[in-house]
C-alpha cells in the first residue's frame, strides 16, 4: 500500500504530466477559433489563415529528428524544460505579431517548440514513474487531447469573452501557463541510470518497429487532421452543411472521453489481441460510411467511430515506446515515429484536397484515406501492443 506521502508524490508528477500535454496541442487549435479576427486585424489570405493551424502540425514531423538529438546531448528532462518554455514564449509574442510574416514565423517556433516536447515526454516517463509508466503514458496523451478541445471548443464561449474579446489578449494569457510551467518540470527526481556517457540521440532508421508505428500513426493522423479540415465541404456536397459545428463537436469531443476512459483502462486495452488492426479496419468503415451515407443518423455513428477509433490508435501508438524500450531507445523511437507520422499526417491532407480538386468531387479526399488505411492494414494486424510479449 502506498504511503500518503507517496500519492501525492505520484499526483504532482501525473498533473505535470497532464499540463504538458495540454501544452502539446492547445496552442496550435486556439487558432483556429481566433483566425478571423486576427485575419481582420493583420488582413491576409485564405492560405496565410490556414496555414496558422496546419503549419505547426509540419513543424510536429520536421522538428521530431533535431529533437531525438537534443534529447541524446542534453537529457529528455532539459530538452523538455526548454522546449515548453519556447512553446510558451512563442505563443505569446504571437500577441505582438505586427503582420502575417512575423505571425507565421512565430507559429512556426511554437511549433519546433511542441515537436521536442512530444519525443521528450515519452523518454522522461519511464525516469519519472518507473512503477506506473502505462497510466502516465495516458495521463499527457488526455492532457493532449484535452488541449485539442480546450484549443478549439472553448476559445470562443470561454477565453475570448473573458478578455474582452481581443485576440492579442487571449493568445496572451493563454500562453502565460506554459511559460510558469517549465521551471516546475525540473522538480520530480529521475528513476534508473544516468546514462555514462552521451547517446547518439538520432533514431536508428534500421528499427522496424520505428516505420511500424510510423506508418500507422500517419494512417490516424491523416485521417483524424483530414476528416477536422474536409468535413465541412463533405458535409455541403450532402445538403447538411448547417450540421458541421455540431458535427465537429461530436467528433472531437469523442476523442476526449476516449482518452479519459483509458487513463484507467489502458493496461487492459493493449492486451487486446489484433488492437491496431481492429481499430484500422474501424477507420475503413468509419470513412466508407461517409462515403455512402447521406443522412445524420449514420454520419454520426460514422464520426464517433473514426473520432474514438484514432484516439485510441494514437494512444497506444504513443504509449508503446516508453514500454517496450529502456529511456534513451524510447525517446529516439517515439522522435523517429513521430517525424515518420506527423509527415504524413501533414502530406496526406494535401494530397487528398489535390485530388479533390482534381477530380472535382470532395469524396476524392475520403477515397485517399480509406486508401492509406486499407495499405497499413496488413502491418497493423501484425504488430503487437501488449508490453509483455
Amino acid at each position: 500500500m502506498l504511503s500518503p506521502t507517496e500519492v501525492l508524490r505520484r499526483a504532482g508528477i501525473l498533473l505535470l504530466l497532464w499540463v504538458a500535454g495540454i501544452y502539446m496541442r492547445a496552442p496550435i487549435l486556439i487558432a483556429a477559433p481566433l483566425g478571423e479576427r486576427i485575419r481582420d486585424d493583420l488582413g491576409f489570405g485564405q492560405t496565410a489563415l490556414g496555414a496558422l493551424t496546419t503549419l505547426p502540425v509540419f513543424m510536429l514531423g520536421l522538428g521530431a529528428l533535431p529533437a531525438a538529438w537534443l534529447i541524446g546531448r542534453y537529457g529528455a528532462r532539459n530538452t523538455l524544460v526548454a522546449s515548453v518554455l519556447l512553446t510558451g514564449v512563442a505563443s505569446m509574442l504571437r500577441a505582438l505579431a505586427p503582420d502575417i510574416a512575423v505571425l507565421l514565423g512565430l507559429t512556426a517556433a511554437m511549433g519546433l517548440g511542441i515537436a521536442a516536447m512530444q519525443p521528450a515526454l515519452p523518454a522522461l516517463v519511464g525516469r519519472w514513474c518507473p512503477s506506473f509508466v502505462a497510466l502516465g503514458a495516458a495521463i499527457y496523451i488526455n492532457g493532449m487531447m484535452l488541449g485539442e478541445f480546450v484549443g478549439a471548443g472553448l476559445t470562443l464561449p470561454l477565453l475570448l469573452p473573458a478578455v474582452g474579446g481581443d485576440w492579442r489578449s487571449a493568445l496572451a494569457w493563454f500562453s502565460l501557463p506554459a511559460i510558469a510551467l517549465s521551471p516546475l518540470l525540473l522538480g520530480p527526481r529521475l528513476h534508473g541510470k544516468r546514462p555514462t556517457q552521451r547517446t547518439r540521440g538520432l533514431p536508428a532508421f534500421d528499427d522496424r518497429l520505428l516505420w511500424r508505428f510510423g506508418l500507422l500513426l500517419g494512417a490516424t493522423a491523416a485521417t483524424f487532421f483530414g476528416m477536422n479540415a474536409y468535413m465541412g465541404v463533405l458535409l455541403e456536397r450532402k445538403g447538411l452543411g448547417e450540421d458541421l459545428a455540431t458535427m465537429l463537436f461530436a467528433f472531437n469531443l469523442t476523442q476526449l472521453v476516449t482518452s479519459i476512459v483509458l487513463v484507467f483502462a489502458v493496461r487492459h486495452v493493449l492486451r487486446l489481441p489484433r488492437l491496431l488492426a481492429l481499430t484500422c479496419l474501424a477507420h475503413i468503415i468509419g470513412l466508407l460510411g461517409f462515403l455512402l451515407a447521406d443522412g445524420l443518423a449514420l454520419l454520426y455513428p460514422a464520426a464517433v467511430l473514426l473520432s474514438l477509433t484514432a484516439a485510441l490508435q494514437l494512444i497506444v501508438l504513443t504509449a508503446l515506446p516508453p514500454l517496450l524500450r529502456d529511456a534513451d531507445s524510447a525517446g529516439r523511437l517515439a522522435a523517429g515515429m513521430l517525424a515518420v507520422g506527423y509527415i504524413l499526417g501533414f502530406a496526406a491532407p494535401i494530397a487528398a484536397g489535390a485530388a479533390a480538386d482534381a477530380l472535382g468531387s470532395p469524396y476524392a479526399v475520403v477515397a485517399v484515406f480509406l486508401a492509406f488505411n486499407t495499405a497499413v492494414l496488413p502491418l497493423a494486424w501484425t504488430t503487437r501492443t501488449d508490453p509483455e510479449y
